[in-house]
This record gives C-alpha cells, sequence and structure tokens, in this order.
C-alpha cells in the first residue's frame, strides 16, 4: 500500500497493524496532553521500534482525541463560556468574565490558524524537514530550558478569571510554537501562562481551554485534506481505531496531570524533555537513529 495520496500527503500510518496503532494511540493520547509533545514521539517510538513513520496527518488528527477529552473533563467551563458569553452578548455586556473569556480564545487562536495555514504545505509534506529527528531533540532540550526558567523564576498566584485579552495573544502567540515537532501545544501554552505568573493547575487549564478551537480546526482540517485525499477505507479503519483508543488514554491523562499540578511542580517535565532532547540529538550525531 502506497503511503503518500494526493500532493505528497504522508499517511504513513496506513501501513501500520492495529496493534500498532493501538500502541501509538495510547502514546498519543497521554503526549499530546502532557507538555512533553506529541509529533515527537509519534516520530521516536516508530524510529525505534523500527516501525515507518505515521506521518503527520495521522498526529493532527489524533488531536481530536485530546479534544474529546479536553471538553468532557472542563465540560462546565465549555458550558459556562458558551452560554454566559452567548446571554452578555444578548445584554450587551462586553465586560461579563464569559464573554471575556470567549473573547480571550478567539484572540489565542488567530495567530496559530495564520501561521499553519501559511506553513501547511511544508508541514503536512511527506519526509517535512520539520519532523527530522534533529529538529525535535533541538526544540526538546530548548523547550526543557523554557520551562525551566518559567518555573524558578515566575509568582505562580493568578487564576483563569483574572486572565485577560493581553494573556490570551502572548499564550496564542506562543502556540505557534506547536507547528514545531518537539515544541509541545500543551508545553508552550503552559509555560507561556507560567510566564504570565498562573498557578501551575491555572495556567494548565487555561491552556485547553485556550487552545480548544486550534485543536479542533487542526484535527477537523486533516480529516478534511484525508477525505478529499481518497485514501483506503482499510486506513479510515485504523485511523478511527486510533482515535478511540487515544480518547481513552487522554481522558485519564488531563485527569492525572491536573491533580500533579494542584501538588507538585513541572521539573519532572522538565527533566524528562531534557534527557530526551539530548538522547535525539545524541543519537542522531552517532547515527543510532536516522
Amino acid at each position: 500500500m502506497t503511503n503518500t495520496y494526493s500532493v505528497g500527503l504522508d499517511i504513513g500510518f496506513a501501513s501500520l497493524t492495529y496493534l500498532q496503532i493501538a500502541i501509538l494511540g495510547i502514546i498519543q493520547g497521554i503526549t499530546e496532553l502532557l507538555p512533553i509533545s506529541s509529533t515527537a514521539h509519534m516520530r521516536i517510538v516508530p524510529a525505534l521500534l523500527g516501525w515507518p513513520d505515521p506521518g503527520s496527518a495521522f498526529s493532527a488528527t489524533m488531536q481530536l482525541a485530546a479534544l474529546a477529552a479536553v471538553v468532557t473533563y472542563f465540560w462546565r467551563d465549555v458550558v459556562a463560556v458558551s452560554t454566559g458569553s452567548a446571554a452578555a452578548i444578548r445584554r450587551r455586556d462586553f465586560s461579563d468574565k464569559w464573554f471575556r473569556l470567549a473573547f480571550a480564545i478567539i484572540i489565542a487562536t488567530i495567530p496559530i490558524c495564520l501561521v499553519g495555514l501559511a506553513l501547511s504545505s511544508t508541514l503536512n509534506a511527506s519526509a517535512s524537514p520539520l519532523r527530522s529527528l534533529w529538529v525535535i531533540g533541538v526544540a526538546s532540550l530548548t523547550m526543557s530550558i523554557v520551562l525551566l526558567v518559567a518555573e524558578v523564576s515566575c509568582r505562580h498566584q493568578r487564576t483563569v478569571s483574572e486572565a485577560g485579552f493581553k494573556d490570551a495573544l502572548v499564550i496564542g502567540i506562543a502556540q505557534i510554537g506547536a507547528l514545531i515537532p518537539g515544541v509541545s501545544r500543551s508545553g508552550a501554552t503552559l509555560t507561556a501562562a507560567m510566564y504570565l505568573n498562573f498557578k501551575r493547575e491555572e495556567a494548565a487549564r487555561l491552556s485547553f481551554l485556550l487552545g480548544l478551537p486550534a485543536i479542533a480546526l487542526a484535527g477537523l482540517k486533516e480529516l478534511w485534506v484525508l477525505y478529499h485525499a481518497h485514501i483506503p477505507v482499510e486506513a479510515w479503519s485504523l485511523l478511527m481505531f486510533g482515535l478511540l483508543v487515544a480518547s481513552g488514554s487522554a481522558f485519564v491523562t488531563i485527569w492525572g496531570l491536573m491533580r500533579f499540578l494542584e501538588r507538585f511542580s513541572s521539573w519532572p517535565f522538565i527533566v524528562y524533555r531534557a534527557a530526551l532532547g539530548l538522547f535525539l540529538i545524541c543519537s542522531v550525531l552517532t547515527g543510532l537513529l536516522r
């Protein structure tokens, strides 16, 4: 089965087995919501195990599993923002906290949409240079340093109710980094929120809420591209199976992450990202991984 359709679209996942897809789905669900980069792990795990690269289309579509988990976990917030902002618009009360949060979510989504569309041909291309293990290693090491600075130098005092439009814009710009494998969308936005002095668990909550449209748009866009690429039925079956598995692992992950950040710091993620980055850089330099 060929792995490229349309204009070089990479669908390497179509050549994997259901067991391999299940393993990648579990890993995707875990790493999508932790600040350690799911896209990086979708490249690293197959490389270590000698499997084909599942491709950027697989990674992007699997974000819908994270979307399902975040919406389910933060269901009260999602309903409150939706109904509260609609009620505020009817009252013309644009100072309402739910309207302000809804508008902040829109502001945070604009930067990544513009840059994502501009770079879509490069991001989705088969064998994209951005998916090289060298890029992922450097990005992982860099983000560990950035998160370290945020952890030790910032005050962790603010709550989501204090978030303003400037906060949303800063986090939205940081979200652009998610387009580079190894950076991590949740990692970039969580780190940005911590730099803005939000409490760790509140930074995670704000990161997930502001990222909902971006996650949804990225996943749905990829489904649309795959639909028009006329990929085989077998590939759709594998994709849906992966989404189901990833949704379950994503919900467990977000539940655990929120409780972890209520009690502990982000040091485990800092150490893990640094070790991962160094391992990849050394592996590429020594020829252990290609």
